[in-house]
């Protein structure tokens, strides 16, 4: 009873700590073979050709090198110059790219009243083809003229210390006739497993959306876009009319979305309802977007049409200044509600000591001495097992018979009477804190303030795994200690696998970014103490106990 007690714990903790795969796993993106992944690279290298050839117009500023093909206006690269890149350290990160070998841009298109792109035939042309910020903001202008009359200048605005990028068309209406006008605004990207994902690290990528009509955080998964594809439908659920919120894409550390609400400017979707628009497009392809309702150009007259792309980190702090619930990027999940709080208490640790590495030590002793009480009462049952054990391997003994089974269940739920002990006192208050801890995994695995953040010595980035093993090691060997300290599996084969589960445990350790497993040494750390303690404390009152049966029993002889 006490191994299945244990193991039972352990197995539970293990499937909640990397996610609930097992309940949810639709949340979750499933390992790929080998075909299915030469599969995504030859789809990655066809969806290329659709967009032609890149003419590229450069622009620098402190936090991104962008590129903009001058053909279609569309923004093809990004740059982020302030994040080294997953692989490789000597190279910056890539956030967008033209299909070499990713897929990843921003699309912005002017539409007739029919849908379609009224630039499809135009080409745009720009002044230069290089541009550096070198103020508080850099302008490139593309200009074109189509055949509808229409003089159309498409204006990028970079500013310094920003993500943020403003997308503006002015047009003006040339010709004698009025026109109606409306806007698209598109990102578009294949499928592949972001640069660095692993079986160990992996999280959510693919289209997002949040409006204030649905007052809810969506993801559409790859998956589900397939099968309309396939059937040819348009079945998938998400909202489809906005009047607020934002669109993109999200995955591990990073977002790219259209705002349509920005937190302060106006609101695109405020006259005139938006049309969210997620699809698999025929070059193997996906775009999350919105349409937004067409309005009348004069003849002879002018029209602006702007909006806000985001690309750029996920950083809590970033977020919360761009639109009401752009946080939610930082896909939590399903435990958002205690790992966006655990969060802002590790963000305001931060602040107070400056080291990353040093707030999750101190958030950790934090949320151990707030589940001391809980974490108390589990020890005490498993010391109490602890101490009892003996009894029930005597137990065992004397029912040793299979068909003595009933007996021996009998005999030991008499026995945990007679003691006082609740067999699941030891596993119930540790589930009641599951979604704590995973709220803690989660918080801060998806932290991106964390990446190229150092803690000490040899551990210089607490978003990669520790380069020397140092932690997972300590790891393995915190858990083969608790394993000490709890009630002993009664059979030998049991009492084996017992040691050798903290090394099959620890093993994905050893590939978890180097906070994580700082979080979990220094809990483990005090979970040792703790429990040491309160085995201290039931041995001693044992011993007690024996000793007063000791002197009461020549007291009862003398009376006989």
């Amino acid at each position: 009873m006490d191994f299945k007690r244990m193991l039972t714990a352990m197995v539970i903790s293990m499937l909640l700590m990397i996610g609930l795969q097992a309940f949810f796993p639709s949340l979750f993106p499933q390992p790929q073979n080998a075909q299915q992944q030469a599969t995504q690279q030859q789809a990655a290298q066809v969806a290329a050709a659709p967009l032609g050839t890149t003419v590229p117009i450069t622009v620098d500023t402190d936090t991104v090198h962008a590129v903009i093909d001058e053909k279609s206006g569309d923004l093809r690269g990004l740059t982020l110059n302030q994040y080294d890149a997953t692989n490789d350290v000597s190279k910056k990160f890539v956030l967008f790219a033209d299909g070499k070998p990713l897929t990843y841009i921003a699309q912005s298109q002017l539409l007739d009243v029919n849908g379609n792109d009224v630039l499809a035939d135009a080409t745009f042309t720009a002044a230069q083809k290089a541009y550096t910020l070198n103020g508080d903001n850099v302008e490139v202008k593309l200009s074109a003229q189509t055949s509808h009359g229409l003089q159309v200048d498409k204006v990028y605005t970079f500013s310094k210390g920003s993500y943020l990028v403003n997308v503006r068309f002015d047009v003006k209406n040339t010709s004698e006739q009025p026109v109606k006008l409306g806007t698209a605004y598109k990102i578009v990207r294949d499928k592949s497993a972001p640069e660095g994902e692993g079986w160990f690290m992996r999280s959510y990528n693919g289209p997002v959306v949040y409006t204030p009509d649905a007052k809810e955080f969506q993801k559409v998964e790859y998956g589900d876009l397939d099968d309309d594809f396939a059937s040819g439908k348009d079945s998938v659920e998400y909202q489809r009319k906005a009047t607020g919120g934002y669109v993109g894409m999200i995955q591990h550390y990073f977002v790219s979305s259209w705002i349509m609400q920005p937190a302060n400017g106006e609101n695109l979707c405020a006259n005139n309802v938006c049309t969210i628009d997620i699809k698999r497009r025929a070059d193997n392809l996906y775009h999350a977007g919105v349409n937004m309702a067409a309005v009348d150009v004069p003849a002879s007259g002018s029209k602006t049409f702007t909006a806000n792309l985001f690309a750029g980190p996920q950083v809590t702090s970033t977020l919360k200044t761009i639109t009401p619930e752009f946080e939610l990027t930082k896909d939590y999940g399903r435990v958002h509600i205690f790992a966006s709080p655990l969060f802002a208490l590790l963000n305001w640790l931060h602040s107070v000591i400056g080291n990353w590495g040093w707030a999750i030590v101190f958030l950790t002793l934090i949320v151990k001495a707030i589940l001391y009480p809980l974490n108390q009462k589990a020890y005490r049952s498993m010391a109490k097992m602890r101490a009892v054990a003996p009894k029930l391997e005597a137990l065992k003994k004397k029912f040793p018979n299979p068909e003595d089974r009933m007996a021996l269940q009998a005999g030991m739920m008499q026995l945990y009477r007679d003691e006082k002990i609740n067999p699941l006192g030891g596993c119930l208050p540790m589930l009641l804190q599951m979604p704590i801890f995973i709220g803690l995994y989660w918080m801060i695995f998806l932290s991106v303030e964390l990446r190229q953040a150092p803690w000490l010595g040899w551990i210089t980035d607490l978003s990669r795994p520790d380069p020397f093993y140092i932690l997972p090691l300590i790891m393995a060997g915190t858990m083969w200690f608790q394993t000490k300290l709890s009630p002993p599996p009664s059979d030998p084969a049991q009492a084996q696998m017992m040691k050798i589960m903290p090394l099959m445990f620890s093993i994905m350790f050893f590939f978890f970014p180097a906070g994580l497993v700082l979080y979990y040494v220094v809990n483990n750390l005090l979970t040792i103490v703790q429990q040491w303690l309160v085995n201290k404390e039931a041995d001693k009152e044992a011993e007690q106990a024996k000793v007063v049966v000791l002197d009461k029993e020549p007291k009862e002889k003398k009376k006989k």
